[in-house]
């Protein structure tokens, strides 16, 4: 796999110093997605396949750390750097207490630090891509995530919005398994908050009367949590 078919996420809020580094890791030959804080990121990230994460830990409206434990939820081998000003050993050990695979210290020299990317990149193999399905079953229903639409044996179908789509395959990516609600939230809309929050609700309401033709389906709410699937 050559550097031009690996694609990093960059969360850095320092104007100038995420261009420099941008500029530094596309001169090497790799395809870099730069977002200034960590709400941009999150969002970047669940709309693109991403093989490493770069992370400055002190960032607006969501932090790195917090950052890299919404998508460690989603995907526990998403590998990713934390580059911070810090050099506190608490720091770092909360970073590698969520898995990060390395930790860089701002200033860095630019040898050294696209060597730890080779590094992690080498260790961690692959080019990660998902390649969750499209298309998941439901007791009787088919979702299609491409296309949007929730179709049941007897020909039934739901226009599904792009929302309702995502929390289903979420929810089917952990079937009979809670999906917390800031990891729900997190990924569809891109933030936790009170508003999110009711909006979920009622798009989760909206979902179980989708599915409550087939009695074997529930969308179960484990109070404070989260939503689980379960299908008997």
């Amino acid at each position: 796999m050559g550097k031009k078919d690996i694609q990093i996420l960059l969360a850095e809020d320092d104007f100038n110093l995420g261009f420099v580094i941008k500029d530094l890791l596309e001169d090497e030959g790799y395809d870099v997605k730069l977002c200034s804080d960590g709400v941009s990121a999150l969002q970047a990230y669940n709309e693109n396949a991403y093989d490493l994460c770069l992370f400055d830990v002190m960032m607006p409206q969501k932090d790195g750390f917090t950052l890299a434990e919404n998508i460690r939820k989603v995907d526990p081998e998403m590998p990713i750097i934390f580059l911070t000003a810090k050099s506190l050993t608490e720091d770092k050990v909360k970073g590698l207490g969520i898995g990060a695979d390395d930790y860089i210290t701002k200033p860095f020299e630019n040898a050294e630090f696209l060597l730890r990317i080779e590094n992690v990149l080498r260790r961690t193999g692959k080019k990660k891509q998902r390649n969750d399905p499209d298309e998941f079953m439901i007791g009787k229903f088919k979702l299609d995530t491409k296309n949007l639409t929730l179709t049941a044996s007897d020909e039934e179908i739901h226009k599904l919005t792009a929302k309702e789509a995502k929390i289903l395959r979420l929810l089917c990516l952990n079937i009979n398994a809670v999906v917390e609600r800031d990891v729900l939230l997190n990924s569809v809309w891109g933030k936790d908050d009170y508003f999110t929050g009711r909006s979920m609700d009622v798009f989760i309401t909206k979902l179980r009367k989708y599915l409550k033709s087939d009695e074997r389906v529930k969308i179960q709410n484990i109070h404070g949590v989260g939503f689980k699937l379960e299908i008997l």
